[in-house]
């Protein structure tokens, strides 16, 4: 009997020294769950002195936010990756093209608006809107917070875009009074129908609707006065070209050009390397040339100063051509609803 009692006492013993054991298991895992990052600490040294936050703020900020792998893996295949055969149907498609035509004619007026008041033209406004988001319906399910954080302190190709954007991020939930843990977007942290990231949020975002307020997530007339904000003060260029396609002789010296993506090479210059426009147009104005792998054979364009701004809203040339393309195409399917003959 004795044994007994003295073997509970012991397994209650041990019981309690378990117990204990694990409570300071999680007392240690919690401290070390607020101990950040030194990389986060100077960044939030940084936010302290340069724009006066609460560093014990930030500290209990960053120690909620959460690292997503899942985005790095994203940012490292992104879709304008692809082919330009593979790329384009994902945006050049007749249930894309349809709800253009819709989203147009919902918001006539304000698209009317936006391009009398800033020169950019309807489609091209609606098809940025519809290859970033399907006109909204896809504006992102991460928390922007999480998603910035995560690049800017896990993604060293990008790191100090990233952590720039962070900054900006911080700085416009403050100055709209938001909840930063509750705005989600894109997987790169782009917010809203019209995916602005937060320095061109707090740069080009405007109150359209003239509601006292900005409001990229939910608010179209704001979003699309936004984005032909954008557009125009990155140069649009009033009744310019965006791109044609192009005819290239079989002579290989054009490769030594430097062919970016801004319009650097006049017309007259382009014909005397065997690259010739397929319609009538200044021998003055620059170009670029654009290739797009069209599986079988090589698709060669020029590109405008038109073009050119379109990749500042993303720097690619599969994003600019579709929303080109995608343009072209809602703009006659509308055309064709109202005139059918």
């Amino acid at each position: 009997m004795r044994r007994i009692k003295k073997n509970i006492l012991s397994s209650s013993y041990t019981a309690l020294l378990i117990t204990i054991g694990f409570f300071s298991l999680c007392y240690s895992l919690s401290v070390m769950a607020t101990q950040l990052r030194p990389e986060i600490e100077i960044f939030i040294v940084k936010m302290v002195k340069t724009h006066g936050f609460e560093e014990s703020e930030l500290k209990s900020i960053f120690s909620k936010t959460l690292y997503q792998p899942g985005i790095i893996s994203a940012i490292t295949r992104p879709s304008t990756s692809r082919p330009w055969h593979e790329y384009r149907p994902i945006f050049i498609n007749p249930e894309r093209i349809a709800k253009g035509v819709t989203f147009w004619n919902e918001n006539a007026r304000t698209l009317e608006q936006a391009s009398k008041k800033l020169g950019v033209p309807e489609e091209i406004i609606t098809a940025v809107i519809g290859v970033e988001t399907y006109y909204g319906a896809q504006t992102g399910g991460h928390r922007v917070l999480d998603a910035l954080t995560t690049l800017a302190f896990n993604y060293p190709k990008r790191a100090e875009f990233f952590r720039d954007e962070l900054e900006q991020y911080l700085l416009l939930t403050r100055e709209q009074g938001a909840n930063m843990f509750s705005i989600k977007g894109s997987y790169a942290g782009a917010i809203g129908i019209p995916q602005f990231m937060p320095s061109s949020y707090r740069s080009y975002a405007v109150d359209f609707d003239n509601d006292g307020k900005i409001d990229l997530s939910s608010n179209t007339a704001d979003s699309i006065g936004s984005v032909a904000n954008y557009l125009m003060a990155h140069g649009w260029e009033v009744g310019g070209p965006v791109a044609t396609r192009a005819q290239v002789s079989g002579d290989s010296s054009y490769k030594t050009l430097e062919m970016g993506y801004m319009p650097l090479h006049t017309i007259e210059k382009m014909k005397t390397l065997g690259i010739t426009p397929l319609i009538d147009i200044s021998d003055k104005r620059q170009a670029t040339l654009i290739k797009l792998n069209n599986k079988n054979e090589m698709e060669y364009w020029l590109g405008f100063n038109n073009f050119y701004v379109i990749t500042r809203y993303n720097r690619s040339a599969h994003y600019a051509m579709s929303v080109l393309q995608l343009s072209e195409e809602i703009r006659a399917a509308r055309n064709n609803e109202k005139d059918p003959l």
